[in-house]
């Protein structure tokens, strides 16, 4: 039996045992086309992603003292969208807080745990304590950090249990982040063959110039010789990406209530977003099977973030302004890479609409040509970029599937619910 004590913030902060900071006030006039990466709370969820984010210059960054990111630190952001977390690895690039966000820092690691801390601040009673605190006020959700500072406590075990305790959680959240980056490789290595394939035409170029085959003889061979007058592969065909799949746009699910204890999640852009149904509004299950979204569908939004991702999620409800794309006549993985080679096109589209919620219509859909091979040379395409697809898609089946285990440990380890040995178990097995 683990023993845990309840220990307040303004007792560990006074023991300098931890140090709760806020975010820095930049001005516009201290942003930076390069410099420190400014995380504001859209960049914070489960991670702190860097890519896309604002820079403040180096000589602000210099003046911001301790709101500079440190190993260890655990994210929270406490304004908006409250109580998204994030953990700073030992490799995460230096980074400073805006206002929106707070961090916890561990002080002395022989007290407190970093990681262990991380993960006590995902339980229910540190969510009990960030619910409270937020609704202390009439304006728009917000932790404050006089709350964080003096209001909230801890429920704090032994450090020989802290650590035994993350490296039961750390385990599967460490196989989560190894699938997450081994899918970033699998799906730059597809989108590369894809792009070469048949947008730049690599393997004909390359007969039209004598240079050496670069692909298995039995691959090699089915590519033409040469390009026709069009500028593609001799003997492909050219159609609008409307032509090669069917969008569907989802539907006004505000007109579908729940009516009842059975319930589908409404899958909007931020459900898509984030992978993540938690906050979804529920709606009626009584709907057109068309409009019900399954694992692996493909999913694109063409209104707001435009973005396309195949849906990693449970079951749920296509709301309006997503497409779900099917294709009775090619491979789901064709129709995303298509789809996202032209991305960047759409997203200036949606960009310049500055009068509207950016968007794009279909005729820009009909506008997008895909160049579409033989069968054979599809074929061919399937088992080779389409594995590499099937390989993500396992993955990412694999990490749902710990995800939910350690969702049902955390609360059950940072209660003292479940014995550490019977946690490793389950743990081991998984893994």
């Amino acid at each position: 039996m683990i023993f845990f004590k309840k220990v307040t913030t303004q007792e560990l902060i006074a023991d300098k045992f931890l140090e709760i900071g806020d975010g820095y006030r930049a001005k516009n006039s201290e942003m930076a086309a390069t410099g420190i990466p400014f995380i504001r709370a859209g960049d914070v969820d489960g991670a702190v992603r860097i890519s896309g984010a604002d820079y403040l210059s180096d000589a602000s960054a210099r003046t911001a003292g301790r709101k500079r990111s440190l190993p260890g630190d655990v994210v929270i952001t406490t304004k908006g969208t409250i109580g998204r977390l994030a953990f700073v690895h030992p490799n995460s690039p230096e980074f400073i807080y805006s206002p929106q966000i707070c961090f916890w820092r561990s002080l002395d690691q022989s007290v407190i745990d970093s990681r262990w801390l991380f993960f006590a601040m995902q339980s229910p009673f540190m969510r009990e304590q960030m619910e409270w605190s937020a609704a202390q006020t009439d304006m728009a959700p917000y932790i404050s950090l006089l709350d964080q500072r003096t209001a909230f406590s801890l429920l704090l075990p032994p450090i020989k249990a802290q650590r035994s305790i993350t490296s039961i959680l750390g385990a599967l959240d460490d196989k989560i982040d190894l699938n997450r980056r081994t899918n970033e490789t699998l799906e730059a290595m597809a989108r590369a063959l894809f792009r070469d394939w048949f947008v730049d035409f690599g393997p004909t170029r390359a007969k039209m110039a004598g240079q050496a085959p670069y692909l298995a003889p039995e691959i090699w061979k089915l590519f033409p010789d040469k390009l026709d007058d069009e500028g593609k592969p001799e003997g492909w065909e050219r159609e609008s990406l409307d032509e090669t799949a069917t969008f569907l746009n989802g539907l006004a699910l505000q007109k579908y209530p729940a009516n009842g204890s059975a319930y589908l999640p409404a899958i909007k852009i931020a459900q898509l977003r984030s992978e993540n149904t938690e906050a979804a509004d529920p709606v009626s299950p009584d709907l057109p099977p068309d409009y019900i979204v399954e694992q692996n569908d493909l999913l694109f939004s063409w209104s707001g973030s435009l973005l396309c991702k195949f849906w990693n999620g449970p079951r749920g409800a296509l709301n309006q302004h997503l497409f779900k794309v099917t294709s009775k006549r090619f491979s789901s993985w064709f129709i995303y890479e298509c789809i996202q080679y032209y991305m960047p096109e759409f997203q200036a589209i949606a960009a310049a609409k500055a009068t509207t919620m950016g968007h794009i219509q279909r005729r820009h859909l009909t506008e997008s040509l895909v160049t579409v091979p033989h069968s054979n040379t599809m074929q061919a395409a399937n088992a080779v970029i389409g594995n590499l697809h099937t390989q993500i898609q396992s993955n990412n089946g694999e990490s749902q599937t710990l995800a939910q285990i350690r969702d049902l440990l955390l609360p059950k380890l940072m209660s003292g619910e479940i014995r550490i040995r019977d946690a490793e178990k389950m743990v081991a097995d998984a893994l």
